[in-house]
């Protein structure tokens, strides 16, 4: 008993030395964690970036000349002071682009502070949880390819930490994680099928995560829709069920509707929001289509004019305005039914003044010119038709760059610079109007889109958004007018890169639509835009909606919770079965390289070293070098290829079976 206690009691060999920070796994550390910042240049501060690549590029020189990490007092103030910026320039360490910024911070601490490989790992996770963080921002192809190539660096920087110093090459180290990631997707995939999504918009993300975006606003200024013409942006998607779509003059998508103006902004009225269709004459036949309508973190959804049907959740106004029940900040999906030819017949006395409303004292020559018209045209449509050919007629031009507006903007648009973009002919048509009695409102929305043929689906952009009036003829209802046609023809019926030559469009590469470049450039832009549309909708778009229809069709009900966890355990399962059997059938070569490196274990053992059960084979190559110097390097180099076939990071037999045999000798 007592020769068993002490036996039991004998001393354990002197471990070998600790995990060190190597200037080859520091570089890993920081180059992974550099990948993954790229994306937040611009949306971080200046400063936090600098500050990372500073404290960065400090540990890395230091490990270079052979120091350790600063003293945990200089690593505790510079982290104080770093964090003491985030909260002076944001005014809370909460919220996204805070606490992105605080990531950032704290990644760069904690390389500064790096000494052993628990603080390499919680750097490298840091990196991993900056990886999600880039999706606040943007959920692309684009970033979803980028984060994927930055997630195979980041397991291959993991690798290389738990690895040996100089047993891996930056080869089998990129395989091995690229290996190990592809035997984790089957996996993410089922978990992403299956685990209960989640109704809303990224759930119980902070308010400033939802950021502004380009858009209509509910108000129109000259120059505020301009701007929008200038961007490519994606406003929404509309695919057209029943084989009818309508020809590009009919395709105004209806908007904010603006009924007050102080003569220069035009703003909304009070109207009553009611979730009921709308009670208006419908002529003609239907015109049914799903919209995708992209989050711009207002209210209003999009409809082609007339709308006939309220989505789920959104209301109507009075003038035919749709508007959500709350704002929109996630992609949106809704079916609609509008009726081209319908007519709005409906206007109460307080609408009628409200659509007669000017401000006292504003726009006096054009308040004259419409009593001129009004004294010498009786009829009403044939007041409007005059109204349209004094735009036709006169020198007025379709421009984005239009000049400077002083004084009463509507008189010195009318009568002296008579150049602007959809929103000077509109708000300047409804002054004319409302001057010469007829109730008018202006609308604003979008008209036109881009058809992509190769999705069968519109593509409405921020450039396409338009202002247009609409005008109250007795008899007729609400009758659409829209100025802007009546300048330039071609924005209706071309869009807007037909209407602005500046553009680069087909008149600024002179290139008509058949030629093979501008056919190649639009196939390209339509290709692009249907694997980003499939990407919205199967990817981004996978809700409790899309969830429920596609276990209906598997045979499961999204509701029996019980079930459903059962079929992703043994899915799981199953997976974990099969890589583990591709696994032992590839043992065979870590068995060779296992009955080699016993041989080479039992050796050293007659010369007085033996390995102990607890001591890893990169300890014992460590102790076998500091009692043997003489054996320090082969028995190292052996225990390399060891271990980077037995743990498979690359390597060959023979090399294993040669470097034995060397220390074996030695």
């Amino acid at each position: 008993m007592i020769g068993r206690l002490r036996r039991a009691r004998r001393p354990r060999p002197a471990p070998g030395p600790a995990w060190q920070p190597t200037v080859e796994r520091l570089a890993w550390l920081v180059g992974s964690l550099a990948l993954v910042l790229v994306p937040h240049l611009g949306r971080v501060p200046l400063w936090a970036i600098l500050g990372f690549a500073l404290l960065a590029g400090w540990r890395l020189l230091a490990a270079e000349r052979g120091r350790g990490a600063p003293s945990r007092w200089m690593v505790g103030l510079v982290s104080a002071g770093l964090l003491a910026a985030v909260f002076l320039r944001f005014g809370t360490l909460l919220g996204r682009d805070a606490g992105v910024t605080m990531l950032v911070v704290l990644a760069g601490m904690k390389l500064l502070e790096t000494r052993g490989s628990r603080d390499a790992y919680i750097a490298l996770f840091l990196g991993y949880f900056l990886v999600v963080t880039n999706f606040l921002y943007s959920q692309s192809i684009v970033t979803g390819l980028y984060m994927l190539v930055v997630t195979l660096v980041m397991t291959a920087t993991l690798v290389g930490i738990a690895a040996p110093p100089g047993t891996l090459a930056v080869r089998p180290r990129l395989r091995l994680a690229a290996v190990m990631l592809l035997q984790a997707t089957p996996i993410a995939v089922l978990l992403f099928v299956l685990v209960p999504r989640l109704p809303g918009p990224l759930w119980g993300l902070p308010k400033d995560a939802f950021g502004a975006t380009s858009g209509l606003d509910e108000t129109m200024s000259p120059g505020n829709i301009t701007q929008l013409s200038l961007s490519d942006e994606v406003a929404f998607r509309v695919t057209f069920e029943g084989g009818r779509r309508p020809p590009p003059s009919e395709l105004y998508w209806r908007g904010p509707v603006l009924w007050t103006t102080d003569g220069r902004t035009w703003g909304p009225g009070a109207v009553d929001r009611s979730p009921r269709p709308p009670a208006i004459e419908r002529n003609g036949a239907p015109v049914d289509y799903v919209v995708t309508l992209e989050p711009h973190q207002r209210r209003w959804l999009f409809a082609l004019d007339l709308p006939a049907t309220v989505p789920a959740d959104a209301l109507i106004s009075d003038d035919l305005q749709v508007r959500s029940v709350r704002p929109v900040r996630e992609r949106m999906l809704y079916r609609m039914r509008s009726y081209p030819d319908a007519r709005d017949l409906r206007l109460g006395p307080l609408q009628r003044a409200s659509a007669l409303e000017l401000p006292a004292g504003a726009h006096p020559r054009t308040r004259a010119l419409a009593l001129q018209w009004r004294t010498e045209t009786a009829d009403e449509r044939a007041l409007v038709e005059r109204a349209l050919a004094y735009f036709r007629d006169e020198p007025f031009f379709y421009t984005l760059q239009p000049p400077l507006l002083e004084g009463d903007t509507v008189d010195a648009f009318l009568f002296e610079t008579r150049r602007g973009f959809c929103e000077y002919f509109s708000a300047a048509f409804a002054v004319l109007m409302r001057a010469a009695g007829i109730p008018t409102r202006v609308v604003t929305g979008y008209q036109g889109g881009e058809y992509n043929p190769l999705g069968d689906y519109l593509i409405v952009r921020s450039r396409d958004a338009h202002a247009w009036a609409e005008v109250w003829l007795e008899g007729e209802g609400w009758v659409r007018i829209d100025p802007t046609a009546a300048v330039s023809p071609s924005r209706i019926e071309m869009g807007v890169d037909a209407a602005i030559p500046q553009r680069l469009g087909r008149a600024a590469l002179a290139l008509e639509p058949s030629e093979p470049v501008q056919r190649m450039w639009r196939n390209l832009r339509h290709a692009w835009d249907a694997m980003s549309t499939s990407w919205n909708r199967w990817v981004l778009g996978y809700g409790p909606a899309t969830q429920r229809l596609l276990l209906g069709r598997l045979g499961l009900d999204a509701d029996d919770y019980l079930a459903v966890g059962a079929v992703l355990v043994g899915a799981i399962g199953s997976v974990m079965l099969t890589i583990a059997l591709v696994g032992f059938r590839r043992r065979r070569p870590s068995d060779a390289a296992r009955a080699l490196y016993d041989r080479l274990c039992a050796r050293l053992a007659r010369d007085g070293l033996v390995r102990a059960p607890s001591e890893g084979p990169t300890d014992f190559a460590r102790r076998v070098a500091r009692d043997r110097p003489a054996l320090a390097e082969p028995v190292a180099a052996a225990t390399r290829a060891y271990v980077a076939l037995r743990y498979g990071f690359g390597g060959d037999l023979a090399t294993l079976e040669r470097e034995v045999a060397r220390a074996m000798r030695g």
